[in-house]
């Protein structure tokens, strides 16, 4: 069983028969540019977070076809000549994105790819299957990160993941929010802060709780968390944690904290907090565990229960109740001219052309309330209108506006340093700052306002004419 490493074939085979026959008929070097953005925001919530643009970059710098990949076309029928020809495939397009960590909209044009239509094509497979799944679960981060508020959040999820996804679920979990992860791997990549404690399996492998307590006190005396709920947590597993704690200072350390895993969480840790603090271990934190996701965090924050860190596992890395974000790749411009795809469903009518997003302010400056997407060389427009109700307008005079669309490659080359990750993560939380409140709610939310410029829309209408049957 070979490794398995991203190359040239991680992608869906009908990438590479349309670039076959772009190949075989002359147009590979035919210059075009691809949209990427989605449809519908997840969780029924009111914005999503942006997250996989450096891993994106990272991997078209190196993404080529090896020998074995295209022994292996050949194999499953494609022509010789083509497959061949692939030896030489590097990227060399450029991209124009939003930062990552940005919150971003429905139907805008987030990212946008520019190059020959046989290298655009065959990338579209790997691009929307990082973007759309580190989106998702960066988002649903987020969501965790605004009613955990200054507690702690650390990621549990990777044996709950969808195989190597949890792999780079740790990685968007971290821009959405959260401090750290037991994901040893990822945490090693991505120098992310790692973090453990104990399974119930440890406590049972011994006789008595006690000294299950006291060998892994022995041994992690730095960093030591005990599980207490593995037999009875208020009349076993928290005095015997409180028992160590005792010895471990005596030995001048002290116990961190203690883990529940089970019951009813808000009750447990309010009683835990108590018999805690009556024996003067108030620096010991609270760690809670068991199924939990923004609402259940939410609940258990409501009710002033007095815990200091959530492991979350399932919820993060699956998030449900939306298993995938539909973003799409659309072509929007080849061979010189604007491109638009038709549809009955008013909705699936694409944005023809390269586009630039501007984000407008309020008042104040320091809150934005809406995008409009204009062609690329518009500056700042002066008005926007609703994508899909014609009579529905915006004035945007006098409002400040801020350019979304950056060149982050160039000829197939980054074109910035590496962003560090607890940058990126940063940058979330300042941009979900001056979202303004009605759009974080949990319940019907309100909705954000995305529109289209003049030249935008009659470009499209125009377009739209012209190919309506």
């Amino acid at each position: 069983m070979k490794n398995f490493s991203i190359t040239g074939i991680y992608t869906d085979l009908y990438q590479l028969t349309m670039a076959q026959v772009y190949f075989l008929t002359g147009k590979s070097h035919l210059h075009c540019c691809f949209d990427y953005f989605f449809r519908k925001l997840p969780f029924e919530g009111g914005y999503a977070v942006f997250a996989g643009l450096e891993n994106v970059i990272d991997l078209l710098q190196e993404l080529h076809f090896s020998k074995d990949d295209i022994d292996y076309l050949k194999d499953i029928g494609l022509k010789r000549e083509f497959a061949d020809s692939l030896e030489h495939f590097r990227f060399r397009g450029t991209i124009y994105a939003v930062k990552e960590g940005e919150i971003v909209f429905p139907n805008e044009p987030i990212l946008r790819v520019e190059g020959n239509i046989l290298e655009a094509q065959i990338i579209e497979t790997m691009l929307l299957n990082i973007l759309n799944f580190q989106s998702l679960i960066a988002t649903k981060a987020a969501r965790m990160k605004s009613v955990a508020g200054t507690k702690t959040l650390i990621d549990f999820g990777l044996r709950r993941a969808q195989g190597t996804g949890g792999y780079h679920a740790t990685r968007a979990a971290i821009i959405g929010g959260f401090d750290s992860t037991s994901n040893v791997k990822a945490a090693c990549d991505f120098g992310i802060p790692c973090v453990g404690t104990m399974a119930h399996s440890f406590v049972q492998s011994y006789d008595q709780e006690l000294s299950a307590f006291r060998d892994f006190a022995a041994n992690r005396p730095e960093h030591c968390v005990l599980l207490v709920d593995t037999y009875d947590t208020l009349r076993s597993g928290i005095p015997n944690a409180i028992t160590v704690a005792g010895e471990m200072k005596a030995r001048g350390h002290r116990l961190q904290g203690i883990r529940l895993d089970s019951g009813d969480l808000s009750y447990l840790s309010k009683h835990a907090r108590k018999m805690l603090d009556d024996a003067g271990l108030h620096d010991v934190k609270i760690t809670v565990s068991n199924q939990l996701d923004e609402w259940v965090i939410k609940s258990l924050q409501d009710q002033h229960a007095p815990i200091d860190i959530f492991g979350v596992g399932t919820s993060l890395v699956t998030a449900p109740p939306d298993a995938a974000l539909d973003g799409v790749y659309k072509l929007a411009y080849a061979d010189g001219k604007p491109r638009i795809k038709l549809s009955e469903n008013l909705k699936k009518i694409t944005l023809p052309d390269k586009k630039q997003i501007y984000r407008t302010y309020l008042k104040d400056e320091h809150h934005f309330d809406a995008d409009v997407i204009c062609l690329q060389d518009e500056k700042a427009p002066s008005v926007m209108h609703h994508p899909f109700e014609p009579d529905k307008s915006l004035s945007l005079t006098g409002r400040k506006q801020e350019p979304l669309l950056h060149l982050v490659m160039q000829n197939g080359k980054r074109g910035n340093t590496p962003i560090p990750l607890k940058d990126i993560a940063r940058y979330t939380q300042k941009r979900l700052r001056m979202l303004p409140e009605e759009h974080k709610r949990f319940h019907y939310p309100h909705t954000y306002k995305v529109g289209i410029s003049e030249q935008l829309r009659h470009e499209r209408d125009e377009l739209k004419r012209l190919h309506k049957p």
